[in-house]
């Protein structure tokens, strides 16, 4: 047995995640402050953005987009690109433009298919609808990784900056470990780009041109959250392998390690060096061993959970849970974890504040959507 073994096993018997300001036995076993509503029920849904009146676009990972509508049914989004479906592949993220409320604009992210397999795709396209019928217009790839390959794990999570100006991009390393650190290779990679797919020439790498001016930050596994915060911060989260998910303030050029350094251990329970021992790259604000397998995240700003404002909403996966983050200007710390006991996939605030999961749809769950409001005293 490991050491890395060892502890996870008795994280395991604490039920709370170990991290760098631990977990809270007490804050897991709490009661819900919220009341669970389905609303909605999809097929391998991916990803949700709300619009301001209230809808939601929601991808479907074999390719489908359609748009969700409080009290009624689902409407299909035609136009929608072929995607390359199986294992990890398919439709991805969603996201609106900064200025969608005039444009109309959004962004999609999903595995592209083509000579020599799937890579991961970035593009743009403008939300029409007429006569009841909704499509997709101009729709234009903005940047893609090449070459294509195999592999799951792509990451695929959009951020817009703050000031709307840039676009943030998560890259996984496809399961394919040195690429993460090779820097020809976007793979393991935060990228930022200009909203038309083009390089920031303030980038900290942009005189190097190709995908070294595209990257932001390095050494990723699988970044599955990307979220700044009120106070301008960009907060990443990824799966690590066997233990060690991570939670990462990003800097601009930093490394984070993947896969000289992780707190967790491969699949086959060979040890990985501890980030400690590699103090020259990023280690994580906060890590989990066991794995819960995060997916999605948001930095909540409604006025529906008041106590929740400016916190993180998390989810997981293989940990079936709802994971509250809270922020301190550069350091975080776990704060609640609730059961949910099914697998979750993504968070999203609605207008009114209330919060949103989609069902991972995989792996025994559904695909449903719910919905959170304050439970009633």
């Amino acid at each position: 047995m490991t050491r890395k073994t060892s502890r996870a096993l008795l994280c395991l018997a604490l039920l709370a995640g170990c991290g760098a300001s631990g977990g809270s036995p007490a804050a897991q076993a709490q009661g819900r402050p919220f009341e669970m509503a389905q609303v909605g029920d999809f097929v391998e849904p991916w990803a949700i953005a709300f619009m301001a009146d209230g809808r939601a676009l929601v991808t479907e990972k074999r390719g489908g987009l359609k748009i969700w509508r409080p009290g009624g049914a689902t409407i299909d989004v035609a136009g929608a690109p072929a995607v390359a479906y199986g294992g990890q592949g398919g439709m991805f993220d969603v996201a609106l433009a900064p200025d969608f409320a005039a444009s109309h604009a959004l962004y999609l992210t999903f595995a592209e298919p083509g000579p020599g397999g799937s890579g991961l795709a970035l593009a743009r396209a403008t939300l029409v609808e007429e006569g009841g019928a909704v499509r997709l217009e101009g729709f234009t790839v903005l940047w893609r990784q090449l070459p294509r390959g195999s592999g799951g794990q792509y990451g695929a999570i959009i951020a817009f900056a703050p000031d709307g100006r840039h676009l943030f991009l998560s890259s996984g390393e496809r399961q394919r470990f040195t690429p993460a650190q090779d820097p020809e290779q976007a793979l393991g990679k935060i990228l930022r780009l200009n909203l038309d797919g083009t390089t920031p020439a303030d980038n900290p790498m942009a005189a190097a041109g190709g995908v070294r001016a595209q990257t932001w930050s390095t050494g990723h596994r699988n970044p599955y959250g990307l979220v700044f915060a009120p106070d301008g911060r960009l907060w990443e989260h990824e799966m690590g392998p066997r233990g060690g998910d991570e939670l990462n303030l990003i800097l601009p050029g930093r490394n984070y390690g993947w896969p000289l350094v992780s707190n967790g251990n491969h699949y086959d329970g060979r040890d990985i060096p501890d980030h400690p021992t590699r103090p020259d790259l990023g280690a994580p604000a906060l890590w989990w061993n066991p794995s819960v397998s995060p997916s999605g995240l948001i930095v909540y700003s409604g006025r529906r959970f008041p106590q929740w404002r400016g916190s993180g909403l998390m989810g997981a996966m293989s940990g079936k849970a709802l994971i509250r983050i809270a922020f301190a200007g550069a350091s975080a710390r776990k704060a609640d974890q609730w059961d949910m006991n099914t697998r979750i996939r993504d968070v999203a605030e609605a207008p009114d504040g209330s919060v949103f999961l989609l069902e991972d749809g995989g792996q025994g769950a559904q695909g449903r959507l719910y919905r959170l409001t304050p439970a009633r005293r």
